[in-house]
């Protein structure tokens, strides 16, 4: 009966006492888009798994690189202290840049972070919709001195779980421990 008990205790200490933050948002959905390698991805693709998506672009000078290095620095943590639970994760970047981030362009930028980020394009009005689907937006800004453009956008790193619900957003910001501290809380 003893070990009934305390085998209550270890699993409750185990789980997150309050639910996910983000649980009963609509945010996510089914989609389908071109991924680094070519070829038609969709998000069901991925059903199974946990998905950390960003929204992003390869072009950015600062932020995109920045969240997008200390989420998979987070991740690779994560995975270090768990390897079972590790795998189990996703990880997505989707450009909101397509006139510029071809898929070859897309596998370079994912390859500098880690092993498993797929780099997920398509067209302008595709984009839009995956977007508004993750309550997220973006727009091109103003041509820049010498012809570049940067992109507006915001900087939400989304956690989502096995059958595609969103949990959490990813704390980017506080740096990889933050981040690692996050999937411990979610990810089971």
């Amino acid at each position: 009966m003893a070990a009934l008990l305390l085998a209550g205790c270890q699993q409750s200490a185990n789980a997150p006492a309050e639910p996910p933050p983000l649980a009963g948002a609509t945010i996510g959905g089914d989609f389908t888009l071109t991924g680094e390698d070519g070829e038609p991805a969709s998000w069901k693709d991925y059903a199974g798994k946990y998905r950390i998506v960003y929204f992003g672009y390869t072009f950015c000078p600062d932020i995109c690189p920045t969240d997008v290095q200390r989420a998979m620095a987070g991740l690779k943590a994560f995975e270090a202290n768990n390897p079972q639970l590790g795998g189990a994760i996703q990880p997505l970047f989707i450009s909101i840049d397509p006139q510029r981030d071809t898929p070859a362009v897309l596998r370079e930028f994912t390859d500098n972070f880690h092993p498993r980020l797929f780099g997920l394009t398509g067209s302008e009005a595709d984009l839009e919709e995956v977007a508004r689907k993750f309550a997220t937006t973006f727009s091109r800004g103003e041509t820049q001195p010498g012809g570049g453009y940067l992109m507006n956008h915001y900087g939400y790193t989304y956690l989502f779980g096995p059958e595609g619900e969103p949990i959490a957003l990813l704390p980017t910001d506080e740096g990889p421990e933050a981040v690692t501290a996050e999937l411990d809380k979610w990810v089971r």
